[in-house]
């Protein structure tokens, strides 16, 4: 109520300044670059201009006011503060370290090689534009002009979209339980690269199979010998290790068997990942999942105790921690790229990253390639970004928050191509292969190829300790969001849980730790990677086409524009007709083209050669549906208490009015301040001037 206090003070001795705004205010409608059904509202919703002046002017009826105060205060919980960012650079940098996160390094640069190179940039850069970011921008307004999380905002919007946020939030679960296992994987390698020598370096440990091969040491042995269990081997013995009696000669163990055909090579880091962090046996399976993996458990708590540590005081408190762990990963970035960029080999590999191939051009899986990417890196439709801005001052600029971390995070992923892949031309040339041979994505990428890479480095712990420090800051950004949402969604449905903040958060990460425990079981990675398989697919896509539809044709881009317009936040007309059209028509459009294709291109889950049994495909389709179903309880009973009311349909599709003035009422007094506080200004340097 504070701000309300000083507008009161202000004004009073200042009518004629607030007289003069408020005919400006009126004026501007009319000169505001929106489209033209845009305007209507404008005169439809006058009245909250004058409500919210006399308000501003010091009216003593408290009862005109009290449309100004929070929606806490209507819950029970009077001046219960919902919190906010310290500052708006805080806020900017949560949102840019959301976007930027383990996906730009592991599975960006891969898709651009696998996609045409450098051509895979124009789809790339096509579908930000026309999909990604007003989607992204979207989200941000929605949150700042409510200051509610995703599972109330919609609501508001339409009653019978109500339960929308929940199938989000049921969405930031399932990745939030898989997504912190990849942080323990980070820190267990962290502890493991604080050594003189690194374990995945040689075939020679106790976890190492006969079949770990390192090409070194094969250049070492001679044509009528193979490496196998760490030792030239000649190739009758070999034979009769593969079951075959006798060698036919130094390429064939019969006529009918080459030798080449009975290898089953693995890379010591390879087997370091499989064998001695995840302790997975040959017989691992999802019907066979072993024993607890301790050590990795272990790694699991410290992340969740890291996590609950970071939000334990909300955004204050996550807000300062990613001072450090938005910014460090660019650190390591610009050394990896230094390193990298002094190493022969180095010139190939970025060659293979950019070498276009324009005929990808033509085929729609870049384009569904590209649409995929970019709309998971930015993180739409996972409610994080709603509930990120909703901790927002209502005056924010959020369109150039919008635009500029779309730019920095699209950026930061080209950027990271070149980091690994002059890293992994350099491996080529040291391994005397082609690039092609030695480029991997996702997972392989970050824990198996890249630890290789590093053992042929000078001084190889210090970058592997560098390169798995930034992969732990990047996936602690986006778990604090995703943790940061689930907590806000339970102070949204019960504010008075705020005041046990503590209890809160330590409530939720133990929920977490528990129910991620699974995947630390020896066959833990086949959970890992079915959830990863089926948790934010085709269903996430399902609630982005919903959302956006909801926002741009059931509550309209107009009223939008105009809860843009009460923020303070302008536009020019072009930019304006820009945001438009995307919320209308391509976003919608193209979202729903990428569903279909996800949709036609499912393909049973499956990890390597070990194609996961149908129970457990349907285990994964029951996890996706999880995200529809918990839609349909609370929109369904807005629907059965309009039926019950005798309310007309359109009742459901209409907004909220009440909210949509208080929270209208607010904004625009936001954006009051800052123009008298502007204006007060000017008058106190013309004051010293004269």
């Amino acid at each position: 109520m504070g701000i309300f206090k000083k507008d009161t003070t202000n004004a009073k001795n200042n009518d004629k300044d607030v007289t003069d705004y408020q005919n400006d205010t009126f004026k501007s409608c009319k000169e505001m670059n929106m489209l033209s059904k845009s305007f209507k509202s404008c005169k439809e919703d006058s009245f909250v201009i004058g409500s919210m002046m006399s308000s501003v002017m010091g009216s003593g009826d408290k009862e005109e006011m009290s449309i100004l105060e929070p929606d806490h205060h209507h819950d029970g919980v009077p001046g219960e503060e919902r919190g906010a960012w310290s500052n708006q650079v805080e806020f900017f940098l949560s949102c840019m370290a959301y976007a930027v996160g383990i996906g730009n390094v592991w599975r960006f640069p891969y898709k651009c090689y696998k996609n045409g190179g450098g051509v895979f940039l124009i789809p790339y850069l096509t579908m930000l534009a026309l999909a990604a970011l007003p989607m992204f921008y979207m989200e941000l307004v929605l949150g700042q002009f409510s200051q509610l999380g995703p599972n109330k905002v919609f609501g508001k919007l339409a009653p019978a979209f109500r339960g929308l946020g929940y199938g989000m939030l049921c969405v930031t679960m399932w990745v939030a339980l898989y997504y912190n296992v990849i942080i323990a994987w980070a820190f267990f390698y962290t502890f493991a690269s604080l050594t003189s020598s690194l374990a995945w370096a040689e075939c020679s440990n106790w976890f190492n199979s006969p079949d770990c091969y390192l090409p070194e040491l094969a250049m070492g042995c001679d044509q009528n010998t193979t490496l196998w269990n760490n030792t030239c081997t000649p190739i009758s013995l070999y034979c009769q290790a593969r079951g075959v009696e006798d060698a036919l000669n130094s390429t064939h163990c019969s006529e009918a068997i080459a030798v080449e055909s009975l290898h089953d090579r693995k890379s010591p880091a390879e087997e370091y990942f499989k064998g001695y962090m995840l302790l997975m046996d040959e017989d691992t399976t999802l019907d066979n999942l072993g024993c607890m993996n301790w050590r990795l458990a272990g790694c699991l708590l410290l992340s969740w105790i890291v996590v609950g540590a970071c939000l334990v005081k909300g955004v204050k408190s996550a807000g300062k921690v990613v001072w450090f762990t938005a910014l460090f990963p660019y650190f390591v970035l610009v050394l990896l790229l230094v390193r990298g960029a002094t190493l022969p080999g180095a010139v190939e590999g970025v060659k293979y990253f950019l070498y276009p191939d324009w005929e990808k051009l033509l085929s729609i899986h870049v384009w569904a390639d590209a649409a995929t990417q970019i709309f998971y890196s930015l993180g739409p439709a996972f409610g994080g970004l709603i509930t990120l801005s909703s901790y927002n001052k209502r005056d924010n600029n959020c369109q150039r928050d919008a635009i500029l971390i779309a730019l920095i995070n699209s950026g930061t992923s080209i950027f990271a191509g070149f980091v690994i892949f002059s890293i992994l031309g350099f491996m080529a040339q040291e391994l005397n292969v082609p690039v092609s041979e030695v480029v991997e994505g996702g997972i392989g990428l970050a824990f198996v190829v890249y630890p290789t890479a590093v053992t042929k480095l000078p001084v190889s712990p210090l970058w592997s300790f560098l390169f798995f420090t930034m992969l732990l800051t990047l996936g602690l950004d986006s778990q604090f969001t995703m943790v940061e949402t689930l907590i806000t969604a339970l102070y949204d449905e019960k504010p008075s849980l705020r005041k046990h903040n503590c209890l809160v958060v330590g409530g939720v990460c133990l929920v977490g730790l528990v129910f991620g425990l699974p995947m630390c079981l020896q066959g833990g990675f086949y959970i890992f990677v079915l959830l990863d398989e089926y948790s934010g697919s085709w269903s996430l896509l399902v609630l982005a086409v919903v959302e956006v539809v909801l926002v741009g044709w059931v509550y309209g881009t107009e009223r939008l524009c105009m809860d843009i317009y009460h923020m303070g936040i302008r536009a020019n007309r072009y930019l304006s007709y820009y945001w438009v059209l995307t919320w209308k028509i391509s976003t919608p459009l193209l979202l729903s083209c990428v569903l279909v294709a996800t949709l036609l291109d499912y393909h049973p889950a499956k990890e390597g050669d070990y194609v996961f049994p149908a129970w457990a495909n349907g285990v994964g389709w029951g996890v996706a549906l999880s995200s529809l179903l918990a839609v349909l309880p609370l929109s369904g009973l807005e629907v059965w208490r309009a039926l019950l009311s005798g309310l007309p349909l359109s009742s459901l599709v209409t907004p909220c009015r009440f909210h949509r003035d208080t929270v209208t009422n607010m904004a625009i007094t936001s954006s009051n301040n800052n123009l008298v506080e502007a204006g007060y200004g000017e008058e106190e340097k013309k004051n010293e001037i004269e």
